[in-house]
C-alpha cells in the first residue's frame, strides 16, 4: 500500500502572496507529491473538520468557541499573526482533523503524514506564531481518551521551540514531549518540554545530526511508544528566512531518515505533520517540504 496521505483543498486560506505565512505553499505541496507520484487515488485521504469535544480535549472552552464563531480578540489575533476569519477558522479546524486522522491511519498502517499541521506555539487558552489550534496536542489527547494509544511520544524538530505543546501537555504523563530547536529563536520566552535541545546559530547538517543521532535512543529507552507524531518542519533549512539554522536539502533528508528509520525498525507508528517553512521562493520551499514524504513512502 502507498503512504497514506491526509489532505485538504482549505488547507490553503487564500494569504496574499507577500504574507509572512506563506500559505500557497500548500497546493505546490501536493503539486510536487502529484509529480512524485505520491498522490494517487490509492494515497489520499480527505480530512474533515476536528469536532468542538476534541479541540476541548487541549484548548479551553471559550477561545475554541470563539475560533469557531471568528470572534477572537485583536489581541489574540495579533499573537496568532492573522485575523481568525471564516477560512482561516476552518482550515485550523481541518488540519487539526488532519493530524487525527494521520494519527489513526499511522496506527494502522505504520506510517502517515499530514500535508498541514505541526502548529505548536497554539497554547491551551490561545494561538500565536501562526498557530490557531495545536493539532499535535489534539490529536494525542484525542487518542488517549479513546484507548486508541497509552504512551506518546511527541518529536518536534521544527526550528522553534515547541512552546505549545508543552503548556497543553505539560500534566499529561503519558504524553512525552522533545523539542530540538534554535536557541535564539522565537518563542522569546520558551514553555519547557519534557525535554528541549537548544541548539546555536548556524548548526549545520554534521552537527545537527550528530545531535540527533545521540538523543533517539535516549528517546526510545524511556518507554515503548505506541505512537510518535513528528513534526519535521523544515525552517531549519539555510535558506529560511525565519531559521537561523543552516542545514541543506540533504541533510533534510537525512534528518527525515533518521528519524522515521529509528521508529519504525521498532515497529512504532509514524504520524508525521509537515511543521513550519517560511523560505520566500515557495517552490522551493514545498519541494523541501515533500521530502518528508519521500522518506516516508520508503517506510508504508
Amino acid at each position: 500500500m502507498p503512504l497514506q496521505i491526509v489532505h485538504h483543498p482549505d488547507y490553503d486560506a487564500g494569504f496574499a502572496v507577500n504574507h509572512r505565512f506563506p500559505m500557497s505553499k500548500y497546493p505546490l505541496l501536493m503539486e510536487a507529491l502529484r509529480t512524485r507520484g505520491l498522490a494517487g487515488p490509492n494515497a489520499l485521504n480527505t480530512a474533515e473538520p476536528a469536532p468542538a469535544s476534541w479541540l476541548k480535549l487541549a484548548h479551553a472552552a471559550d477561545y475554541v468557541d470563539q475560533v469557531i464563531t471568528c470572534s477572537v480578540p485583536d489581541t489574540i489575533e495579533r499573537e496568532i499573526g492573522f485575523p481568525v476569519g471564516p477560512r482561516v477558522s476552518m482550515r485550523a479546524q481541518l488540519a487539526t482533523g488532519g493530524t487525527a486522522l494521520a494519527a489513526r491511519l499511522a496506527l494502522r498502517h505504520g506510517i502517515a503524514c499530514n500535508t498541514a499541521g505541526g502548529s505548536h506555539h497554539a497554547r491551551r487558552a490561545q494561538g500565536a506564531g501562526f498557530c490557531t489550534f495545536n493539532d499535535v496536542a489534539v490529536a494525542s489527547l484525542m487518542l488517549l481518551a479513546e484507548g486508541a494509544a497509552h504512551n506518546i511520544l511527541v518529536v518536534d524538530l521544527d526550528v522553534h521551540q515547541g512552546d505549545g505543546t508543552a503548556d497543553i501537555l505539560r500534566d499529561e504523563p503519558r504524553v512525552f514531549t522533545f523539542s530540538m530547536h534554535g536557541e535564539r529563536n522565537y518563542p522569546a520566552r520558551k514553555i519547557a518540554s519534557d525535554l528541549d535541545i537548544a541548539l546555536p546559530d548556524g548548526t549545520g547538517d554534521a552537527a545537527y545530526l550528530e545531535r540527533l543521532a545521540t538523543i533517539l535512543p535516549e528517546l526510545s529507552a524511556r518507554a515503548r511508544w505506541d505512537i510518535v507524531f513528528y513534526n519535521a518542519g523544515v525552517d531549519v533549512h539555510a535558506e529560511d528566512r525565519l531559521g537561523r539554522l543552516a542545514l541543506s536539502n540533504d541533510g533534510l533528508r537525512a534528518r527525515d531518515e533518521t528519524v522515521i528509520s529509528h521508529f519504525r525498525a521498532r515497529r512504532i507508528p509514524v504520524c508525521g505533520v509537515i511543521g513550519g517553512g517560511y523560505s520566500t521562493d515557495v517552490p522551493a520551499l514545498a519541494a523541501r517540504h515533500a521530502i518528508l514524504f519521500e522518506v516516508a513512502s520508503g517506510y508504508a
